[in-house]
């Protein structure tokens, strides 16, 4: 059965009339009036309702992803792909928990990079092989020779890597006491 409605005969109604006390539910006057501050908060609605997905690097909008960087600290190299920074962001928390760490650095130069460097630590008094006798030809810890590392990165001939960055974030991640070599294998350009 198909029945024809006159759109005087619809009344409109807002949806906060469910928050009001019962008395003022039925009333078409309080429905309408209410239509007016929801059309106005509607959108900041849906905006409160969607909050988290600007939290999530993946999917947040590109100018809002500086903003989440410096939440946990991070700048970023202006001449990075909006894909790198993303990538750097999503690992924030996971690349603090290991900083300091052989695996922290690691990680951060292969996101910044695109390839996973080779990291050396040498502590003199550890070489184990079939000569060896416990007190005798080797010992225990280091004499002071142990606090060194060395980076080593294989890098194409037409990679446009800023060294100075690399260092910057060697620096940034390595421990205090630390002191480290960088050996840079393949015709890197002068920068």
């Amino acid at each position: 059965m198909y029945v024809e409605v006159d759109e005087r005969d619809v009344k409109m109604q807002s949806s906060y009339l469910k928050y009001l006390p019962a008395l003022y539910r039925g009333d078409d006057f309080m429905g309408r009036f209410l239509l007016i501050f929801e059309s106005i908060l509607e959108p900041i609605e849906r905006t409160v309702n969607n909050a988290h997905l600007y939290f999530d690097p993946s999917i947040a909008p590109a100018d809002f992803v500086p903003w989440l960087a410096s939440w946990t600290g991070l700048t970023f190299d202006p001449m990075w792909t909006e894909e790198k920074r993303r990538e750097l962001l999503k690992s924030a928390i996971e690349l603090y928990r290991w900083r300091g760490t052989k695996r922290g650095l690691t990680e951060h130069l292969r996101i910044y990079l695109g390839i996973t460097p080779e990291i050396t630590e040498y502590i003199e008094g550890m070489k184990l092989d079939s000569e060896t006798k416990l007190g005798i030809n080797t010992k225990i810890g280091s004499s002071g020779g142990g606090n060194h590392f060395t980076v080593t990165l294989k890098l194409d001939s037409d990679s446009e890597t800023d060294i100075s960055k690399v260092r910057a974030i060697i620096d940034s991640h390595k421990p205090a006491h630390t002191t480290y070599t960088l050996i840079v294998k393949g015709n890197m350009p002068e920068k």
